[in-house]
């Protein structure tokens, strides 16, 4: 009986010590932090919502406070509350939570971050619910795109932008409505610029629409707006009208623009604009853009203008110029359009704002269709080119023009052109390579005072045998062609203004041999400014033997093909090169420093497509490894028969095969036996510096025939360029051979770069020695803020007669949304 009543008491104390700690922890705080996850009872007793999407009953949520509360399936957090669900963050400083709906009521200090465009608002009280997304924030700020990283925003999206308002609310994913507030793509809680209006629709991973706004400038209301669209992501392309143009000329007065945009697909879109210039007229432009597809596009633009006329008389200068360019894959053919056409010469110089398009007075339109298989080349070409000439009689002598007019100086023609040839390859197993070229074109050509028929005809066939031989470092090169050129018309000598309807056969044998022996090198083994240096020398040596063009004065001159002539020549060059390596094989030349887009020589970076940007030329480049410091190449010929077969008609200029393909400068205007020295100088240290000197000499007269100097440096911030163009050319003449010579400079320099905050300034001027007059001049400033910049520009041009304006232009750029003014970006200096 006392064993039996001993283990009852132990077992009754036991049970009771293990109901003990319920009671206790009962009355405690919850932990930090708690996951909580739908219940199966809650499930079953309360089921979903319809409004919750299936399958988010089931996802954790994760909560913090300081003091946590549970009354069912409500949670009371108080203290640095936190609710952590999927990729967003929730924090106030009361939340009262309901785990079956996943609605919140939030009070004090109110943050919602996350989500796929980092998403962030901050409010003094509002409702959420965590699975719909859908709630309403008080006096609230948000920001899309914006990441805060070591005190400072840093941009996660293309297009960030941040918002205010008394009511925001959040109606699903990415979707606010936002009533009495702001917009801006500026840093908060100043902003430069916003748009302020009474309700505000944003999508973020869409467009921005604002109702009755108007647009504020440093706090002080500008414009007033009904409605305006912004875009959110870059991807986002809308119908709409874009923002307003003005600017002021001396020639054109006033300007004041507007332009509209037409989305027709996600592939298709144009631009149409019109401006309208107080003392002259209606201009017009408009551009056409298509991206069919990856391999494919369409760019089609147009620029016109009804002018009133200018001067006393007054001259109209109005005109139309068009292109069109597009390229599109047929199959294993390649097809590209690359058409121009220009109404008037001098509605080119006298509205077209970049200085190197007003000048240029070449048209040039092609249509080509290739393909490449196996090493066969075919393409069929259709090409017209145009060269027109200002009339001025106040200039010229003799001139009959009674006003400033253009003239077309020659068209010349090729339509069609079929062209058929074949890469150099091993004929059976012999040491012979074979190859060949063969054209069958219609031609026709135009200029004062003569022309052809509507359609010449050439044939063309040069096949060619090459023997590469090497031998202890030597390099031999002999080559044969024979060529072979019918034309269907020829020139007539007893009529000098139209071609003779008769054959003529071109018969030429041409032979040559190349012959490079073995470079000469040292390496040096004293370092010098932290490099090892390398020096090469590399001459050269080919010898050249036409024969059979005895009809020279009789081919009508269609392009290059129809200047080739009898020769006995040979061709003598040096090389010079100079290589630098860093000791420290873990350092790199990199260049991020200055306006690199400012550079006099250079040509400018396109991409792709015509309206796709090309590589950023302000990204920092690094070179590691041997750099090619220096190269200077001298070189000459030597011609046996100084009359050429005798093609050369003394005392005026001629143009020939040989000459044109060793310099682009014409010298021959009487027998000669030895070509002009020609040094080209090349000099680049490093990805900062670009330096290049092209020298002619004339060694029979003593004198320079052309000169082309340019250089470019970039140091710190500061960007200069200079460059020089001498040239002597021979004027067409008789007897005395006259010369004419033009002395050209251009000076650019600039400071700071247009993707930077602060200022940056840019001048750049080209003089004419000659002439002793400055041909254009731009000045042009700009400072960046972080969502804004403003740029200011004066432009001159002095071209003639025909141009001599003072242009003042200006644009107001807000980031992700557009630019107000009339300075274009792709006429910008920098």
């Amino acid at each position: 009986m006392i064993t039996r009543s001993r283990i009852f008491i132990t077992a009754a104390l036991v049970c009771h010590l293990l109901l003990t700690p319920g009671i206790v922890t009962s009355q405690t705080l919850p932990p930090a932090a708690t996951t909580v996850s739908a219940p199966e009872s809650a499930a079953a007793t309360a089921p979903a919502l319809p409004t919750a999407p299936a399958g988010q009953t089931e996802e954790p949520v994760t909560m913090r406070a300081v003091q946590q509360e549970k009354d069912g399936s409500i949670y009371h957090l108080r203290g640095a509350a936190e609710i952590d669900y999927r990729t967003y963050i929730l924090h106030a400083d009361k939340i009262t939570y309901n785990a079956d709906t996943g609605d919140s009521e939030l009070e004090g200090h109110v943050v919602l971050d996350g989500g796929p465009y980092d998403e962030h608002v901050v409010a003094s009280h509002g409702t959420y619910n965590i699975r719909t997304q859908i709630g309403t924030f008080y006096s609230a700020i948000g920001t899309v795109g914006f990441r805060m990283r070591y005190s400072r925003y840093v941009l996660t999206t293309s297009n960030p932008f941040a918002f205010t308002g008394k009511i925001v609310e959040k109606h699903g994913p990415g979707h606010y409505l936002v009533r009495y507030g702001t917009v801006t793509t500026c840093e908060l809680p100043r902003p430069k610029w916003l748009f302020s209006g009474v309700r505000m629709v944003v999508d973020v991973d869409g467009t921005a629409k604002i109702y009755n706004s108007d647009f504020r400038l440093m706090g002080m209301p500008v414009f007033y707006f009904p409605f305006v669209e912004l875009p959110v992501q870059k991807e986002q392309r809308h119908t709409g009208l874009l923002i307003p143009s003005f600017g002021n000329s001396s020639t054109k007065g006033m300007i004041a623009g507007e332009s509209a945009y037409w989305v027709f697909n996600r592939s298709t879109d144009a631009t149409l604009g019109v401006e309208y210039y107080s003392k002259r007229g209606w201009f017009q432009r408009g551009d056409l853009r298509a991206r069919p597809s990856d391999s494919s596009y369409v760019f089609f633009t147009y620029v016109g203008m009804v002018d009133r006329g200018i001067g006393n008389p007054r001259q109209d200068q109005g005109g139309e110029d068009a292109h069109f360019l597009a390229e599109r894959s047929f199959g294993d053919f390649r097809g590209v359009a690359n058409v121009d056409y220009l109404s008037s010469f001098v509605f080119r110089i006298a509205f077209t704002d970049v200085y190197t398009q007003a000048i240029d007075s070449e048209v040039r339109s092609q249509i080509f269709l290739s393909n490449t298989t196996n090493g066969f080349h075919f393409n069929a070409l259709a090409e017209r080119y145009q060269n027109f000439e200002v009339c001025n009689p106040n200039t010229q002598l003799n001139a009959t023009c009674s006003t400033i007019t253009q003239t077309e100086l020659v068209r010349i023609l090729h339509t069609p052109s079929f062209f058929i040839s074949g890469e150099e390859r091993q004929l059976g197993n012999t040491p012979l390579y074979w190859s060949f070229e063969s054209a069958a074109e219609g031609l026709q050509r135009r200029e004062i005072g003569f022309r052809t028929a509507a359609m010449v005809g050439r044939f063309d066939l040069a096949p060619s045998l090459t023997m590469p031989v090497q031998w202890r470092g030597w390099s031999l090169r002999p080559a044969l062609t024979l060529r072979d050129t019918f034309y269907t018309e020829q020139g007539n000598p007893a009529n000098s203004t139209t071609a003779a309807d008769d054959i003529l056969n071109r018969k030429s044998l041409e032979a040559s041999v190349e012959v490079r022996p073995p470079a000469l090198s040292r390496v040096f083994d004293h370092p010098w400014l932290g490099r090892r240096w390398k020096h090469v020398i590399e001459p050269r040596m080919k010898y050249d033997y036409v024969t059979g063009v005895n009809n020279f004065a009789d081919i009508l001159r269609f392009d290059a093909t129809d200047v080739l002539t009898n020769t006995n020549e040979v061709e003598y060059s040096l090389v010079n090169r100079l290589y630098a390596k860093r000791l420290d094989p873990n350092a790199k030349d990199c260049s991020a420093q200055g306006m690199s887009t400012l550079t006099i020589g250079g040509a400018p970076q396109t991409g792709a497509v015509p309206w796709e940007a090309p590589p950023n030329p302000d990204a920092q480049v690094c070179a590691s490894g041997p750099r090619e410091i220096l190269s200077w190449e001298i070189g000459q010929k030597y011609f046996f028969d100084p009359t050429f077969g005798n093609a050369l008609v003394a005392g005026q200029r001629n143009v020939f095969t040989t000459t044109a393909d060793f310099t682009g400068i014409a010298f021959l205007d009487s027998e000669r036996h030895f070509a002009p020295l020609i040094s080209r100088l090349r000099i680049e240290t490093s990805p900062r510096t670009n330096t290049e000197w092209d020298v002619d000499y004339d060694l029979k007269a003593g004198r320079i025939n052309s000169s082309m100097a340019l250089v470019n440096y970039r140091f710190s911030a500061f960007t200069v360029g200079g460059g020089d163009a001498f040239l002597r050319v021979i004027d067409t003449g008789t007897g005395t051979t006259p010369t004419s010579e033009f002395n050209q400079f251009r000076v650019l320099f600039g400071y700071g770069q247009l993707n930077k905050r602060g200022l940056s300034a840019a001048s750049s001027f080209g003089f004419d020695a000659d002439n002793g007059s400055l041909q254009y001049a731009t000045a042009q400033t700009s400072y960046t803020w972080d969502c804004c910049g403003l740029s200011l520009e004066f432009r001159r041009f002095a071209l003639g007669a025909v141009r001599n304006e003072n242009q003042y232009r200006f644009t107001f750029t807000l980031a992700n949304i557009g630019a107000f003014g009339n300075l274009k970006r792709q006429e910008r200096l920098y």
